[in-house]
């Protein structure tokens, strides 16, 4: 419940403190006074939408803070300011929070009405979630089923869109990628294949001028007449005969032996790769066509060997799942199929479990009713199925009431008077407000359109559903206000400069004096005193009747 608002410099209010209380808390006032704009604070607290409108002319901003508690007890202070540049700060116990932080909070803390309310009532799109509110214990578990199974089964249906608006893509562009498949498996690649043609071309290229080189090392090494080899040869002979008579000079004589036989191996060396060189004009070409084939294809795709061969299996993979797409389509196909029979088992299940509900509802509803004054009223609940799956299952709630004897039944919006619709909204605030777990209910007004016997059956019923809930009610019916526990008045003063409201929390005698005003406008007599006193005790007398 609400049990303590603190309001600043929020639009003609300069400052003001109300305690609130369980129970029935009425507010009054005259018109223009303010009496909205309480309310308007009260949802700013709760986490509505902040408007720099609200911070009163010539302050830098409005500050609203309240303590409110849940339906456990539990106590929060919320607090919201609103600076006239535009700054808006949440607080919830001191700590800044988000606005949605804040708004999930007050969700369970208070509920607003007012007669917008009525057009809610009277959209048949909102019926199923009031139908789902009650009885939520049954039917909350079988509406999360359905809109878990509606995810997997829409999922499935989008995969298999995508597989079909791919295979259609893939369909005209099926022979291109066969093409360039073929073209990249003809071409045989092998990774690094381009350096190590490069070089062996160089090769090619140059293999007069290496055939030359070589042959003339080699001939100085090994084939002329004053070739090094065979010096070598005989000097390291002439030391080893000299190294008998001296270590020193066997010493030296094995580095020469060593020298010489390291030169053999090198002239052998020489000599093989001598014989290998062949110059072959065909070799070249060939080379030179296979690495020009290899850079147009890395040119074309912008891609490297190692990445051709890569997309080369990429191709392959794309075209294996094209000409499998009739397989992958029928297995999703039988996925679907089996989901949607799960699907439609959970709607099943859901549309019982309301219809069930409904039942029940109607004839809470039809009771409340009458006790509304509509004691020949019907109330149904009618159900229609929709033509597809929704995450709420497959059923289409409407509301349907006749008030009238002899009349059928027809949608709420085609019956139903402003009036009236105060009454049929307050049936289903006392019922749903039973199991919604929310301890305040905050009425701005919603007594508009109706009067007399109709004002003091709406007093009544606030009454009563106040025996459960703590209710703030704004009214300027006195037959609504006698039925008050406790009388707030909203007055509006002004000086030279300003306009200013404040909050008179009302004893007994204020009480009297203000339904009296209500009753009978500026002038209080003796008479409207005495009415409105008789007011209050016929308001009490009907309340232990009931």
């Amino acid at each position: 419940m609400i049990k303590h608002i603190s309001i600043r410099n929020f639009a003609i209010i300069e400052h003001t403190e109300i305690d609130f209380h369980d129970g029935l808390n009425i507010i009054t006032g005259e018109t223009g006074a303010g009496k909205s704009i309480v309310i308007e604070a009260v949802s700013l607290a709760l986490g509505a939408r902040a408007d720099t409108a609200f911070v009163r002319s010539g302050q830098e901003k409005a500050v609203v803070q309240m303590i409110a508690g849940d339906h456990s007890g539990r106590e929060y202070l919320l607090s919201r300011e609103v600076s006239a540049a535009g700054r808006n700060i949440c607080r919830i116990d001191g700590e800044i929070v988000t606005l949605a932080q804040l708004s999930a909070l007050s969700k369970r803390l208070a509920d607003i009405h007012g007669q917008y309310d009525h057009q809610s009532l009277l959209d048949p799109a909102n019926h199923i979630r009031l139908l789902d509110s009650y009885e939520s214990d049954a039917i909350t578990p079988a509406r999360e089923a359905v809109k878990l199974m509606y995810t997997q089964y829409r999922d499935l249906q989008q995969q298999l869109r995508t597989l079909l608006a791919r295979a259609a893509e893939d369909a005209r562009q099926r022979d291109f990628m066969a093409f360039e498949l073929q073209e990249l498996e003809s071409a045989g690649l092998i990774p690094g294949e381009p350096e190590q043609l490069e070089q062996e071309i160089r090769l090619l290229q140059n293999s007069e001028t290496i055939f030359r080189s070589l042959a003339g090392a080699y001939e100085i090494v090994s084939d002329s007449e004053y070739a090094a080899l065979p010096a070598l040869k005989t000097a390291s002979d002439q030391v080893a005969a000299a190294g008998e008579f001296s270590a020193e000079l066997e010493a030296l004589g094995e580095r020469l032996s060593g020298l010489y036989y390291e030169l053999e191996d090198i002239a052998s060396e020489v000599r093989r790769q001598r014989d290998s060189i062949v110059f072959s004009p065909e070799e070249l070409d060939e080379k030179l066509a296979r690495l020009d084939l290899l850079n147009r294809l890395m040119n074309k795709h912008g891609r490297s060997i190692e990445e051709l061969l890569e997309y080369q299996q990429e191709l392959a993979d794309r075209l294996e799942d094209i000409d499998d797409i009739s397989a992958r389509r029928e297995s999703l196909e039988n996925e679907i199929h089996k989901a949607g029979i799960a699907l439609r088992g959970a709607c099943n299940r859901l549309s019982d479990a309301r219809r069930s509900a409904a039942s029940s509802l109607e004839e809470k509803i039809c009771r409340e009713l009458s006790q509304l004054n509509f004691s020949d009223s019907q109330f149904s609940i009618t159900f229609r199925e929709a033509e597809d799956f929704t995450e709420d299952g497959t059923d289409i709630v409407e509301f349907m009431i006749t008030t009238n004897r002899g009349e059928p039944l027809k949608p709420l919006s085609k019956i139903a008077s402003g009036g009236e619709m105060s009454r049929i909204m307050l049936a289903f605030k006392k019922i749903i407000g039973d199991y919604d777990g929310i301890p305040t209910m905050i009425f701005d007004e919603i007594d508009a359109g109706i009067s007399g016997i109709a004002a003091t059956v709406v007093g009544r019923k606030m009454r009563e559903i106040a025996g459960s809930h703590q209710i703030i009610c704004i009214t300027h019916l006195p037959q609504i206000a006698a039925f008050g526990e406790h009388h707030y008045r909203i007055e509006k003063t002004s000086d030279d400069t300003s306009t200013y409201t404040r909050v008179a929390t009302l004893d007994e005698e204020g009480t009297v004096s203000e339904i009296a005003r209500l009753l009978g406008g500026e002038t209080i007599t003796k008479t409207t005193l005495q009415s409105a006193r008789e007011l209050i005790e016929a308001s009490q007398h009907n309340i232990a009747m009931k």
